[in-house]
Formats: structure tokens, C-alpha cells, sequence
């Protein structure tokens, strides 16, 4: 059994409810938004955070409408701020394929994203819960809150841990926190419980975030992005910040001091990708991921449903392991 037939055992039916319901919401009579949604549907892939949503449903209730509902609110705002990162980032490609701006151009893209996130709101005022609304309202504001506080982050505060974790916990894991929280609120779970619920998703987040920042210091075709592509834009993430701070020479802060205006050549990044390697950066986020493993499967109900723990549990280790 594969580590995602696992992880959707408890809730197979459902899942293949939801999957068939996101299809469906394609439909338009305006052919250029049609095949915009075409396109965002086929490149969809595991939906790992309706997954997330569902999976916290089941273990604490029975998953229903709102959880569903809650579920296609949040892929679909998901799928409407990569569509907009894709234009402000002025990428190609998205996980290996062709981005939505490459294929039709950053005014259609811009327009198709607003689309997206309109209909999130409409799945969301569907379950008739203000609250829950509430969550996704905020979740909207918190997301281009984390892209706008990396862009305007100075080169002197990206280089602190504290603010690396707080960028990455707008940007990616209150997505995250979001999918439990909401599934645990569907199924009318204790405060106890739901704020449980979006500590673990926080955490998977944070884990799914430093994997991707990983992968930015090694070739590979599946990763859909090239490599060095952090750094190029200036981003400081987990394994250079922590190489700086243990061997950082005048020469290595001032090719730092280039990329803040995306001004390295080829040559100058893969200096960088190497002195990460070298000084233990790999291995420092690496552990953090793995102290942060600890942390999470410490917030999972002992006593809760066997079969949805080892789900979850299966969850985040698939989020640490992944290759792609």
C-alpha cells in the first residue's frame, strides 16, 4: 500500500466524492474562462489539503456537506493565490507544468485567480457558518499578508530564524492550520479539539515549507522550479540562514548583499547552494523538521480512531519525505 492509499483509507469514499465535485465546478459558457479552469483542474494534483480537511472531520464526527464545502472553499483558494504568485513571481512553470500566466498572460491570469477566489467564498457561504467564513476571510488576508512581508523584508531581518518562521507560517502553514481547523469546526469538535486540529496543520505547513525550501538546493526535473530559484530572488531560506550564521565570511555576505536585487550570476548561486551544503544547512533543516514531527503527533487524541491516527501520521511523514 502506497503512503497516499494510506492516508485516505478512512475516508476513500469521501475523497473520491470531493474530487469528483471539484470537476464539476468547471463549468462556464465564457470558453477563455473554460479553458483557464481546465487547465487549473488537470495540473490539480493529490489535493492533499482537502485531504487534511476531511481527515480532521472523520476524526472527530462524520464528514458532511460543510465539511465539504469547506474543503472546496479552501483548494480553491489555494488554486487562486498560486495562480497569482505564478504572475507576481513571473513563473513558467508550476510543479512541472506550464503556469496559467505562460499559457494565457498575466491579465487573464490575474482575472482567473479573482474568479477562483470568488467561488471559494461562495463554497464557503454555502455552510451557512459564520465562523467558519471567518476562518477563510482571515486565512485570504494572511496570505498575501506573508507574500508582502517577504517582499518587503529587509536583507538585515530576513537573516533572523524569527522572521524566516513567521513568513513561512503566513505564506504556507496557515493554509494548513486553516484545512484542520475547518474540518474539525464541520463536524462541531471542542474548541479543545479544533485549536488541536490547526496546531497540527500549523506544523505540517511549516514541515511542508522547508521541504520546498530544501529542494531549492538540488537538481531535479520533478521539483517544477530551477534550481538556486530562492536565492536568485533573494530569498534567504533555512539551510543558507543557518550556513551564514556558523561560517559566514565578508565574501559569502556580500554575494548575500547582491541577491537582495536579484543581481547573481549563475556561478555566484551555485557558490551558495554549496556553502549551505557545506556548513550543515541540509542537515539543520533537516532536524527542524524533525523536531517539529515531535511537536505535531504530540497533539493527536491518543484514544482517537486508530486507522485515522496512522492516516495522519502517514500525512506528515508524507509532507517531510516527499521528492516532489
Amino acid at each position: 500500500m502506497t503512503p497516499l492509499e494510506t492516508i485516505i483509507r478512512p475516508i476513500s469514499r469521501e475523497y473520491a466524492d470531493f474530487r469528483k465535485r471539484f470537476q464539476s465546478f468547471v463549468e462556464t459558457d465564457n470558453p477563455l474562462l473554460l479553458e483557464v479552469l481546465r487547465h487549473v483542474v488537470q495540473r490539480n494534483g493529490k489535493q492533499m489539503r482537502p485531504i487534511l480537511t476531511m481527515l480532521f472531520a472523520r476524526l472527530f464526527g462524520n464528514i458532511n456537506e460543510a465539511t465539504f464545502n469547506a474543503a472546496m472553499s479552501l483548494e480553491l483558494l489555494h488554486t487562486a493565490s498560486l495562480v497569482h504568485d505564478d504572475v507576481v513571481d513571473d513563473s513558467n512553470v508550476r510543479r512541472g507544468q506550464p503556469s496559467v500566466n505562460a499559457l494565457f498572460g498575466n491579465k487573464v491570469s490575474v482575472l482567473s485567480g479573482d474568479f477562483l477566489l470568488a467561488t471559494s467564498l461562495s463554497y464557503m457561504a454555502l455552510t451557512n457558518n459564520g465562523e467558519m467564513s471567518r476562518v477563510v476571510a482571515s486565512l485570504a488576508q494572511t496570505l498575501a499578508d506573508g507574500e508582502l512581508l517577504q517582499l518587503s523584508s529587509s536583507l538585515e531581518s530576513m537573516l533572523s530564524e524569527d522572521v524566516y518562521y513567521t513568513i513561512i507560517q503566513k505564506k504556507t502553514a496557515s493554509l494548513f492550520s486553516a484545512c484542520a481547523r475547518l474540518g474539525a469546526m464541520s463536524v462541531k469538535a471542542s474548541e479543545e479539539q479544533v485549536e488541536a486540529s490547526a496546531r497540527f496543520g500549523d506544523y505540517v505547513g511549516r514541515c511542508f515549507q522547508i521541504r520546498d525550501d530544501i529542494f531549492d538546493y538540488f537538481d531535479s526535473s520533478n521539483i517544477g522550479k530551477p534550481t538556486g530559484n530562492d536565492i536568485r530572488e533573494g530569498k534567504i531560506t533555512l539551510p543558507l540562514l543557518y550556513a551564514i550564521r556558523q561560517s559566514g565570511t565578508d565574501d559569502i555576505r556580500a554575494l548575500i548583499k547582491r541577491s537582495e536585487n536579484a543581481n547573481l550570476s549563475d556561478e555566484n548561486v551555485k557558490k551558495l547552494i554549496s556553502f549551505a551544503k557545506e556548513n550543515g544547512g541540509i542537515e539543520y533543516a533537516e532536524q527542524a523538521m524533525e523536531d517539529i514531527r515531535k511537536q505535531a503527533l504530540a497533539l493527536l487524541p491518543p484514544d482517537a480512531d486508530k486507522e485515522v491516527l496512522e492516516s495522519l501520521i502517514t500525512y506528515l511523514d508524507m509532507v517531510i519525505n516527499r521528492k516532489t
